[in-house]
């Protein structure tokens, strides 16, 4: 990655932050490569304020820190992406953002991510582990049985019932989708290859 820093006459380059689970824009900072080479070598995304004239650590005052897990540059090389896990709000104003979004604390990004770390780093006091651990059969036989179970409440009112039966499922589901070694993304390239075919009428 080598962003050109030199296409701006201040040598600041505009950067975007994600969050990394949500998808969800949090703010837009500028970088030098100070604050670039900072942000690399702390793990925290640090700017350069223009109104300080310095290297700003988002957080270091609130310790709503954000946490670098991502650099991306765009194809012009003059836009950074910087993808994140925020500590706490964003924006100065106490919003979850600095557009005035809600951003979600947990999404199934971050429950994906989850499963794919109890594959890979066991914990034995995990049932997540504990399913991997008894195989793919098991795991098939555990989404059968939370889908029967799912169209059972779904025959009654009972919203709790039905909505943690939904959870279930969809939480087995994925953790099926990491035993034969996909992902939500594979499925959903899935959908949008059929949903550009229908689009084709074909």
């Amino acid at each position: 990655m080598n962003p050109d820093f030199t296409k701006y006459a201040d040598g600041l380059m505009p950067a975007v932050v994600q969050d990394v689970n949500s998808g969800k824009v949090l703010m837009l900072g500028f970088m030098n490569q100070e604050a670039l080479d900072q942000t690399r070598t702390e793990g925290k995304v640090c700017f350069f304020s223009r109104s300080k004239q310095r290297l700003w650590t988002k957080g270091e005052t609130s310790g709503n820190f954000l946490l670098m897990k991502d650099i991306l540059l765009d194809c012009d090389q003059d836009t950074l992406l910087i993808k994140a896990v925020p500590v706490g709000p964003v924006c100065h104003t106490g919003a979850d953002t600095c557009f005035e979004e809600a951003n979600p604390s947990f999404s199934l990004q971050q429950l994906e991510n989850i499963i794919t770390d109890r594959l890979a780093n066991p914990d034995e006091s995990s049932y997540t582990t504990k399913l991997f651990q008894k195989g793919i059969n098991k795991v098939a036989q555990k989404v059968g049985e939370e889908a029967v179970e799912l169209v059972i409440e779904s025959k009654d009112d009972n919203k709790e019932l039905f909505l943690g039966e939904a959870a279930d499922l969809l939480y087995h589901y994925l953790i099926l989708l990491q035993a034969k070694q996909f992902k939500l993304d594979d499925v959903l390239r899935v959908l949008a290859a059929r949903h550009k075919e229908k689009q084709r009428g074909t």
